[in-house]
């Protein structure tokens, strides 16, 4: 297993749209070892995309029992192709990103969500969650279609915050 890079905002590949992943192989199976490595080898990461290292396949690993707070959680979650069938209960949440590591912003998010996706073996699932993980599998999400969250703000003078290092 290892370590993958972190691509850093303004790296192009962070914009691009990822392909569906059609092939549930050993290939696949190597680079969700390494995936998962990398997500747990980042101190209170709780989610992380593979266009982030590189890979423009539609693939997000989400873990919140990582966060410094604690929250109700599924623990580790790997959605393969997922797409979001359901959205309600918008509200501004403060989020962060690996490949934005300065800056923090205020986003709005659905706090419930019920997303379709794929696991490691190919097999449809379907998951309803709440609050903070819905929040960060959102964010995920928006990688995959080369979405950041810098282009969710409306407002960088009021939305955008210098992130405080710990």
């Amino acid at each position: 297993m290892a370590v993958l890079q972190i691509l850093e905002y303004p790296d192009p590949i962070l914009k691009q749209l990822s392909k569906e992943v059609t092939n549930f192989n050993s290939s696949l199976e190597t680079f969700l070892k390494d995936f998962i490595e990398t997500l747990n080898s980042h101190k209170y990461c709780v989610g992380l995309a593979a266009p982030q290292t590189g890979n423009l396949q539609r693939i997000i690993g989400i873990d919140i029992s990582r966060a410094r707070k604690p929250h109700l959680n599924n623990g580790l979650l790997i959605l393969i192709n997922p797409k979001i069938l359901e959205v309600s209960d918008f509200k501004i949440v403060r989020e962060g990103c690996l490949s934005i590591p300065d800056f923090t912003a205020n986003v709005k998010r659905a706090m419930h969500i019920v997303v379709a996706y794929q696991n490691a073996k190919g097999e449809a699932k379907i998951l309803s969650t709440k609050d903070f993980e819905a929040h960060a599998i959102q964010h995920e999400i928006d990688h995959l279609d080369g979405v950041l969250f810098l282009d969710k703000i409306s407002n960088p003078a009021s939305d955008l915050f210098r992130r405080v290092r710990y």
